[in-house]
């Protein structure tokens, strides 16, 4: 395969790391996702969240990372731009002082990627991002399987009488009929609740629920396996991880931190083990730079969504 056919990122050897335009792995912008197989888009949204902002630099900060991650995973052997027409599309033109209108916006600006015949993967922001995305996806897909990393469940009914923000965007997915809740597991939930009801919600609509502590000192291989036979191969599949899903030790820098969480290994076996299913969309959300104070959590966070693009149907791997 030509490897002048697919965009290629910029090398450090061709210009330093530290210099150069901050796109996301260093790939060309465009301004459409038409001829993209993956666009890259940023959702800086953070007017959702309900404890600590600073998630709107998110999709900056990563990019700027992202110069640390090169096109090959020497593990896997996956090699997604010489697999996919890839390209960074830029931010959607939120309103950021109205999440009602932001939440309209992000759905429609979807919905243009969607019809131009790109999957997507999208770098938040907060959470909330994801039920506008799971809107526009499911327009073309009906339900979709889910996977879902996070320290919470985002299940909750209303938070502030509000009945869209970054707590509740699953039960309005489920409610919607975006997301198939027989073909949905989450993973790392944990920490304490409100009542001992909090995570059954999901369960009584058929989620699949993993608390961390069911993960702790364990490869997640083994997991992902039976997701993958829950879910099985044909069917379409968005995967949504939220940072706060790992540790704050590996993850420090988000809205929510909760202790006892994933480790960075563990994110990468879930991302890995989505190979195989049909992945349709992918998110990473709530990186919130201004508590990443070595900028690691962003540095994590690009390395995530680089395995995210090598899980995608039809990744060559060597």
């Amino acid at each position: 395969m030509s490897e002048h056919r697919y965009n290629q990122p910029l090398g450090g050897n061709e210009m330093p790391r530290f210099a150069g335009h901050a796109t996301m792995f260093r790939l060309p912008t465009a301004t459409t996702a038409e001829g993209l197989d993956i666009a890259l888009v940023g959702v800086p949204l953070d007017i959702g969240t309900s404890n600590r902002g600073g998630s709107r630099f998110g999709p900056r900060e990563i990019r700027c990372e992202s110069v640390m991650v090169r096109p090959y995973g020497m593990y896997t052997g996956a090699a997604p731009f010489d697999s996919f027409q890839v390209a960074d599309v830029g931010d959607v033109a939120l309103n950021t002082f109205s999440l009602e209108k932001s939440i309209g916006i992000i759905e429609d600006h979807f919905d243009g990627l969607v019809a131009q015949g790109a999957k997507t993967v999208s770098v938040g922001g907060d959470h909330t991002i994801a039920l506008p995305i799971l809107r526009a996806v499911a327009k073309k897909h009906g339900p979709v399987a889910l996977v879902h990393v996070d320290a919470h469940a985002d299940t909750n009914d209303h938070m502030f009488g509000e009945p869209i923000t970054h707590g509740t965007i699953f039960r309005r997915a489920i409610e919607e009929g975006l997301v198939d809740p027989k073909r949905m597991v989450q993973i790392g939930l944990r920490t304490t609740g409100y009542s001992a009801e909090d995570f059954d919600w999901a369960r009584g609509q058929g989620v699949r629920v993993v608390p961390a502590e069911e993960c702790w000192h364990s490869s997640l291989a083994p997991l992902m396996a039976q997701v993958r036979e829950q879910i099985g191969p044909d069917v379409p599949t968005y995967l949504s991880f939220d940072i706060d899903g790992l540790d704050p030790a590996v993850a420090p820098g988000t809205g929510t931190p909760e202790p006892g969480g994933l480790t960075s290994i563990q994110g990468i076996e879930v991302i890995r083990g989505c190979w195989g299913l049909n992945l349709v969309g992918a998110d990473l959300v709530e990186v919130s730079p201004p508590y990443d104070t070595s900028g690691n959590t962003s540095l994590l966070a690009a390395n995530l969504l680089f395995e995210m693009l090598c899980s995608f149907p039809g990744c060559l791997r060597r």
